[in-house]
């Protein structure tokens, strides 16, 4: 296959009619339903529910771990994810600052001190660690995943804005291929321990949290998917994905109640993977995300989910993706023992205007084993 014909796929997946988005300091559900997000995913504009083929297809789809290459055992499988104010604010000034500044950027707190000083400005991290042992159709393992959003606007009134979650809880995964692995289907259960706050307060005020602050709630959760692959040329692959698929709700376990309940929602992929040559691969995907708009106040451009990788060798991983008006790109390495990806995305924050204002976030994702 030529590299124009290629060009020429890439460009096909990528024209499409965007509108505007809307924001606001909260999670975004809709796009982002994956309890863990990856790495190599963000980079493909977090369009991965067809490509999936590793441990994070208990998230994304689980039907994807009937391609698992290598079993492995990884305890050390983190992603470290910030966003470009949250790099301003930590890392200006001295080098005592930088420690000190770096601290503050990981508590509630802290973000609204560091905004004091940047007003205007918004404040993302996210810190998820999910070691686990995951073989071709079987995955187990524990996910942990924390999470903050901050905003300070530049008006004397302006509130702090803040929400924080925190899930985790054991999981397990299956793949059951059909006629060949043509049909592959797949499920993962997790019991889901999630707390989380949303509020404002007065930015001068210091904020002192407790327990019973927080909405708190367990439940099971789980993910279905199927993914179809067609035995023709370039692999035409259709996938469908529903999470929280038995819409279960929360166990309330204290605190000030039960977190909103996540919704029941559907992804819908396809995707074209066609092989240059004997060692690369190219692999271009489209998703839908939320397809019943289950979440209706989301507009189209903040679920159309657009995606490619080239893959040399197996080994070495370009990427590039565009949503939400932006795009985002990365770089993956990957052996039987260690897996890094580097990759940025962005998400728009303003409250209409077409590529109104840019949220930049960069993310670091390692995981390494046996």
């Amino acid at each position: 296959m030529s590299v124009l014909k290629c060009l020429f796929l890439f460009s096909f997946f990528f024209s499409i009619v965007w509108y505007p988005a809307q924001a606001e300091i909260a999670f975004e559900d809709a796009t982002f339903p994956e309890l863990i997000t990856s790495a190599r995913a963000q980079a493909m504009g977090n369009a991965f529910i067809g490509r999936v083929d590793d441990a994070s297809s208990a998230f994304y789809n689980p039907a994807g771990l009937g391609t698992v290459r290598y079993g492995h055992f990884h305890l050390s499988n983190f992603i470290l994810e910030v966003n470009k104010d949250w790099t301003s604010q930590t890392t200006g000034g001295t080098a005592t600052d930088l420690v000190s500044n770096a601290s503050k950027g990981f508590s509630i707190d802290g973000a609204r001190e560091l905004l004091l000083e940047n007003k205007g400005q918004t404040s993302h991290r996210k810190f998820q660690f999910a070691p686990n042992m995951t073989t071709r159709n079987f995955s187990l393992g524990y996910m942990y995943s924390m999470q903050t959003r901050a905003y300070l606007g530049k008006n004397a009134t302006d509130k702090f804005e803040y929400a924080d979650r925190l899930d985790q809880g054991p999981y397990a995964a299956v793949n059951l291929p059909l006629f060949g692995g043509i049909i592959k289907l797949g499920l993962s259960t997790i019991f889901l321990n999630r707390q989380e706050v949303f509020g404002e307060s007065d930015p001068d005020t210091k904020i002192s949290l407790e327990g019973s602050d927080y909405d708190k709630g367990s439940m099971f959760h789980s993910t279905a998917g199927i993914r179809i692959t067609l035995p023709w040329n370039f692999l035409p692959t259709f996938a469908l994905v529903s999470h929280n698929a038995f819409g279960a709700g929360w166990s309330s376990s204290g605190g000030a109640g039960a977190p909103e309940k996540i919704k029941n929602t559907y992804d819908l992929g396809v995707s074209l993977t066609p092989q240059i040559g004997n060692l690369v691969r190219i692999h271009f995907e489209a998703n839908y995300k939320d397809a019943l708009s289950a979440y209706s106040d989301v507009e189209m451009i903040r679920r159309v989910m657009l995606g490619m990788e080239i893959d040399i060798a197996r080994t070495l991983f370009l990427r590039a993706g565009y949503g939400d008006g932006f795009g985002s790109a990365g770089l993956g390495i990957r052996t039987q023992k260690v897996e890094l990806d580097l990759s940025t995305y962005a998400r728009d924050l303003s409250n209409g205007d077409f590529q109104g204002k840019e949220d930049r976030r960069y993310v670091l994702g390692l995981s390494s084993g046996f």
